[in-house]
């Protein structure tokens, strides 16, 4: 019996997955089952990851980044505090 694969991209805790990431993401069935494999606070640090940003170019830099991370096998954005809407003490390495 084949495995049928999720078409679906599945959320973070807090944050749900913006279009420009949805696209990224759903490019390539094989980046879509590496990212429906994430645990869903894996999702949200990598939502937020993206997201927090100000630029739009440094956010571009960051879809492309998660990209290829994942395709690396991480999990997890590398030297990141965590999402500080889900971490208190996160907040303290973002600016208002």
């Amino acid at each position: 019996m084949a495995t049928q694969v999720k078409s679906e991209i599945l959320p973070g805790v807090l944050h749900e997955v913006p279009t420009d990431m949805v696209e990224a993401i759903t490019s390539a069935k094989k980046t879509l089952a590496l990212w429906n494999a994430l645990t869903p606070i894996q999702r949200n640090e990598w939502i937020c990851w993206t997201t927090i940003v100000k630029r739009p170019k440094t956010r571009i830099e960051h879809i492309e980044r998660l990209i290829a991370d994942l395709k690396d096998g991480k999990r997890q954005p590398c030297c990141w505090p965590g999402c500080p809407h889900r971490r208190p003490s996160a907040k303290k390495w973002f600016r208002e």
